[in-house]
């Protein structure tokens, strides 16, 4: 008789939650915001950026049919603004998305050789490697020794240094041909193109 595999939940994805209201336990609170002299309004006196009683920041809040949402928990007294927590999880992962999509992703493409590469091949894969590196791409370059190979390792190195001075306008060594097991690589950075 087979045995019955259960299933795995699904992973559940961490999501962004700040205390707010009641979750917030301390007994005092900085109150922040840009919404204090609207605040000053309704409750009749001026409220400025300082420390209050929590519970007295949470029964504003609901005056003001908003959240004490808790910004920094980790400061000395915890930092709160009171704002619409919905309105206020969609501008930060508004603001997360951008900066993600602001940051440089490098990639990074291979060009394999071997040791007895012939003119040709070394031509064809330099141009496919100039064109990565003017594309902003990294190049792993390598020579693969397999078998008795391994014994041209002098060849190897000659071939990647001659690499590397094709590829001299467009992109720049990290550091010299290095062994690692039965390959022998190198990585060229592109170079920063002058404006």
């Amino acid at each position: 008789m087979a045995r019955r595999r259960r299933k795995r939940p699904a992973p559940v994805k961490p999501s962004i939650s700040f205390r707010t209201n009641d979750q917030i336990r301390v007994p005092e609170v900085r109150l922040v915001g840009d919404n204090l002299e609207e605040l000053s309004k309704i409750v009749g006196k001026t409220i400025e950026s300082d420390v209050y009683r929590t519970t007295t920041a949470i029964s504003w809040a609901e005056q003001m049919e908003l959240d004490l949402v808790e910004i920094s928990p980790k400061a000395s007294p915890p930092v709160c603004k009171i704002i619409d927590y919905k309105k206020f999880l969609y501008d930060k992962k508004k603001k997360d998305k951008e900066v993600r999509s602001k940051t440089v992703k490098t990639v990074i493409k291979e060009v394999r050789f071997g040791p007895n590469t012939d003119d040709h091949d070394f031509e064809f894969k330099t141009r496919h490697a100039k064109k990565f590196l003017e594309e902003g791409s990294k190049v792993k370059a390598y020579v693969h020794f397999r078998g008795r190979t391994i014994v041209f390792k002098d060849r190897g190195e000659l071939l990647l240094l001659r690499f590397l001075q094709e590829l001299d306008e467009v992109g720049s060594a990290e550091e010299l041909p290095k062994m690692e097991g039965r390959r022998m690589i190198v990585m060229i950075s592109p170079k920063k193109k002058k404006k």
